[in-house]
């Protein structure tokens, strides 16, 4: 018997050992359990503790609790004319503030389906929502979403600057909590959409409504509801008066959301789906928005922060910009198709800077980009003023006598129009027929820095590469600093600051910012502007702007870019300078449109409506050209600029010799061809009328930077 229990007795043994060891297992795992809670525990406390600090430390640095209030709506900012007309309205334009029982019930509920389904149910901060914004930007490694709700979103516009800073979202979630105490849920989403931005200068529904839509927020449909929603996210961005297809699309996201929170049947999502939101085209399509777009980008550097409402005087003439928008929307309409022309801008300044109309474009509901002082375009041979300009800085006269024949620099030919050559002219003639061989003869006598010079000295703001071809306006800039570079020529030789405003005043009359009228500096000696207005006068008395003459003294200068990507006409008379500019968009070639064309009209045009009653005034300076029996040239060289003076020019209509200045800094690329302005400009292949030799890319003007003129500019960023 002893012998049987031996082993029963060992068996339970080691059941009693494995059963010990699993209790040890499970006691072990217990404890460890226990201690990562516990220590779990301590983190939060201490984390709790750590964020109770930061709250207490920022929410110190807030005015006391019981000094908060809900500021007024967002102030109107009402831009007027010279005269007093209205240009526009900003800021809350437009819209008056709309109750929430009054609006269309379908914009909050579009609202708060895109922006925030909890609206209803949190107490101004969502956890939810922030816990899933937290694992959505971790998991994609950067941030995509936000977990505000619409109380942080109305506390941040109300009170707070949209810094992204620590400081300034704890105070945004206390004063959310804030507002939950102090408003209900319904006054805290009215106060919401009758504040926030929707894009293109809408602020409220009331004011959005009317701006992309052309009624009330009263009588919003669905899917226009949808829309105004949708723009939340970025307002200017998703604008439908920017980009209609990335607003609806947008729109589209928002009906799917309002279908799944059970806003909206099927039946009623399919039906908006199929019939999307249409933006009012009459809205807001003046040209004078693009500058009020303009006076709103200068407005904070004059008065900062706008706390109440203002007024605006500018300086536009109102009459003045409607018949220049005119002009340019009559031209495209008649000869677009044709000629295959699309945008044009015009700019029309005073002696004294004061900017009197500003065309950025053929239709400011489609288009909202302003070509007139944002886009930067070759100026052709609309440049060439300043290069005879620095020549007869450096002692030329008009009836100096050059000699015009094809010639060669490095490896570039600059070819006149049609391959057609003059042979020995005064600099008045080659200016006013616009021929490139002399242009670029004078270039390599003063040297290209020097004509970089005078260029900025005149009002040129963008950079431009000092190399040969800058003769023939390869480096590009807008229509508004070209044509502000003409008014020292137009008001006797000084260079006013260009502007659009001349006062800013509060509701009641008290002047927050006044124009200064103080003295221009001189940029250009009396007897330099006199030969200059009398060259450029021939320009359209006999030379390529015949078109823009008219009944007054004027002068100015046509360019024409490579296969007429780029027209423009730069004139003035002693009253006004006005510059024209027409094109395509994406750079597309129109069919041989030349300065002399369609921006000569529209200049003509445009200037003999706004002479209309003036009394007749000469152009400044005094110059007579030399009788021909008793000119006295001064050194001519030959076509061949790199060799010395005394050798014989070439003959007309011959190959010149090869030249021996360096060639310019890029590489050549493919010859090129000339156009109707007599604008030698490289071109994707062929050859040149004579010489047939590679030259410069047409891209050789440089990147589209900005020069700074000072340290403080610098500093400024400016």
């Amino acid at each position: 018997m002893p012998r049987t229990r031996k082993p029963a007795a060992k068996g339970r043994s080691a059941k009693k050992s494995r059963s010990r060891g699993r209790d040890r297992n499970r006691r072990g795992l217990l404890g460890i359990a226990t201690r990562l809670v516990y220590w779990c525990f301590v983190l939060c406390i201490w984390g709790g503790i750590a964020a109770a600090g930061i709250i207490v430390y920022y929410g110190a640095k807030m005015p006391a609790a019981t000094t908060w209030s809900v500021p007024d709506r967002a102030p109107n900012i009402k831009i007027v004319s010279v005269d007093g007309q209205l240009i526009a309205n900003r800021g809350a334009s437009g819209g008056e503030a709309v109750g929430l029982h009054e609006m269309s019930p379908y914009i909050p509920e579009a609202v708060v389906a895109i922006e925030d389904r909890r609206f209803y149910s949190h107490f101004g901060i969502d956890p939810i929502g922030l816990s899933r914004a937290i694992v959505t930007n971790l998991v994609g490694g950067h941030f995509s979403q936000g977990g505000s709700t619409l109380t942080q979103q109305l506390a941040k516009n109300l009170f707070l600057t949209p810094d992204r800073t620590l400081e300034r979202k704890v105070q945004e979630v206390l004063l959310a909590l804030w507002l939950e105490h102090k408003h209900s849920k319904d006054q805290i989403l009215e106060m919401y959409l009758n504040r926030v931005y929707f894009g293109s200068g809408a602020y409220g529904v009331e004011a959005a409504s009317r701006r992309y839509f052309g009624k009330s927020a009263r009588d919003v449909t669905l899917s226009e509801a949808a829309l105004l929603a949708g723009l939340l996210k970025a307002p200017s961005k998703l604008s439908p008066a920017r980009d209609p297809k990335a607003a609806e699309e947008r729109a589209q996201l928002v009906l799917a959301a309002m279908r799944e929170t059970g806003k909206i049947s099927d039946k009623e999502y399919k039906t908006a789906l199929s019939a999307p939101a249409t933006r009012a085209p009459s809205y807001w399509t003046g040209s004078e928005n693009y500058v009020a777009d303009t006076v709103m980008d200068e407005l904070p550097d004059l008065i900062g922060d706008v706390r109440g409402d203002i007024v605006i005087n500018t300086t536009v003439d109102l009459n003045l910009q409607k018949l220049a928008e005119q002009s340019i929307r009559r031209l495209i309409d008649e000869s677009g198709k044709k000629l295959n022309v699309s945008q044009g801008a015009l700019v029309s300044i005073d002696d004294s800077g004061a900017v009197r109309a500003m065309v950025g474009g053929y239709d400011y509901s489609t288009s909202q980009f302003d070509r007139a002082s944002e886009a930067r375009r070759q100026p052709g041979s609309a440049f060439k003023p300043f290069v005879y300009m620095a020549a007869l800085e450096a002692g030329r006269t008009p009836d100096s006598i050059r000699n015009d024949a094809p010639i060669r620099i490095g490896k570039w030919t600059p070819d006149n129009y049609g391959g057609k050559y003059y042979g020995k002219v005064t600099l008045a003639t080659a200016l006013a027929k616009s021929l490139n061989s002399v242009a670029a003869q004078l270039t390599m006598e003063v040297g290209p820095d020097a004509v970089v010079e005078a260029a900025h000295r005149m009002g040129i703001q963008s950079d431009l590469q000092a190399n040969t071809s800058i003769a023939l306006g390869t480096s590009e800039v807008t229509p508004l600093e070209l044509t502000s570079a003409y008014v020292p020529f137009a008001n006797g030789g000084y260079k006013p600051d260009i502007h659009f405003i001349q006062r800013i005043t509060t509701a009641n009359g008290k002047v927050l910012y006044e124009g200064t009228t103080g003295s221009a500096p001189r940029v250009i000696k009396a007897d330099i502007v006199g030969m200059m207005n009398s060259m450029m006068t021939g320009t359209v008395e006999v030379g390529t702007a015949k078109k823009a003459a008219f009944n007054w003294p004027s002068a100015g200068k046509t360019g024409t870019s490579q296969n007429s990507r780029d027209a423009w006409f730069v004139g003035y008379t002693a009253n006004l300078t006005t510059g024209v500019w027409f094109g395509n968009d994406d750079g597309s070639p129109m069919k041989k449109v030349t300065g002399g064309a369609l921006p000569a009209q529209a200049w003509h045009e445009f200037m003999v409506a706004a002479h209309e009653g003036v009394p007749v005034r000469p152009l400044p300076g005094t110059w007579k050209s030399t009788p021909s029996d008793t000119i006295v040239p001064d050194e001519i060289p030959s076509a061949d600029a790199s060799q010395p003076p005394a050798a014989p020019p070439a003959a007309v209509g011959q190959p010149a010799p090869a030249a021996q200045a360096p060639a310019p800094a890029r590489q050549a690329r493919p010859a090129q061809t000339v156009d109707a302005d007599g604008f030698g400009m490289p071109s994707d292949g062929g050859t040149t009328a004579s010489v047939g030799h590679p030259v410069p890319p047409g891209d050789v003007g440089g990147p589209k930077k900005r020069r700074q003129t000072s340290i403080l500019d610098i500093l400024s960023g400016g």
